[in-house]
């Protein structure tokens, strides 16, 4: 058995299959019945996805740095950063 060849980052081999199989899977039976019932959702699963939404970017807001620098009024902009605490003591003296 021949060893494969390492590619790494950027593995035209590797893309190259990947595109073949989409494209089949795409032109396939199966592939155009997943096309066709592609975003039919319930307004259940509907007010599930967009509740799901809201938690993803109140999170992302909650640990943005750049919101922290920027001084945001969001959820977490009146948190205490590290290094930041007004205490003069020095941390690294080991007291």
């Amino acid at each position: 058995m021949g060893r494969q060849r390492n590619e790494g980052e950027g593995n035209k081999t590797a893309d190259r299959n990947y595109r073949k199989a989409t494209q089949e899977f795409v032109e396939s039976e199966r592939g155009q019945r997943e096309i066709d019932k592609a975003g039919n959702v319930s307004p259940r699963e509907e007010q599930d996805i967009r509740r799901a939404e809201e938690q993803a970017k109140q999170r992302a807001k909650e640990h943005d740095p750049a919101e922290m620098i920027r001084g945001g009024s969001g959820p977490g902009a009146s948190e205490s950063r590290p290094g930041s605490s007004g205490s003069s003591r020095d941390s690294r003296s080991g007291h």
